[in-house]
């Protein structure tokens, strides 16, 4: 592993360590936000808006069933925050709906919504 990959990995674990751990701990749950249907979903998904916290999200959708973290890459050597991204995903008689929101980080544990798109809709 390079120096750089080194830092990198080093900078993911640092930003994922300062993450409240019921925010970590919960992002990974199996089961359908917060028990809502489709059409509840897209009812509260008319609240997101741009600046929301993470945990306002969650208080609105409920816990997401998958979570990534992307890297923006960094600038003369200091770790960049990158984006976190939450998916959730309803099941419908056709198509599952499937909602993904974007946080960006003020500080390494301030995440709020960037962005949010609704895919297989």
């Amino acid at each position: 592993m390079t120096s750089m990959n080194r830092l990198q990995a080093a900078a993911v674990f640092g930003v994922l360590s300062l993450l409240p751990w019921g925010l970590c701990a919960g992002a990974q749950s199996s089961r359908p936000a917060a028990g809502l249907t489709s059409a509840q979903a897209e009812a509260n998904a008319v609240e997101l808006k741009q600046g929301m916290s993470a945990e306002d999200v969650q208080r609105l959708l409920g816990k997401p069933r998958r979570t990534a973290l992307k890297s923006n890459g960094s600038s003369l050597g200091a770790p960049s925050q990158g984006t976190l991204q939450w998916t959730y995903n309803w099941n419908t008689a056709s198509t599952p709906a499937i909602l993904h929101v974007e946080f960006v980080a003020k500080t390494p544990e301030a995440w709020f919504v960037n962005s949010w798109e609704w895919a297989n809709y």
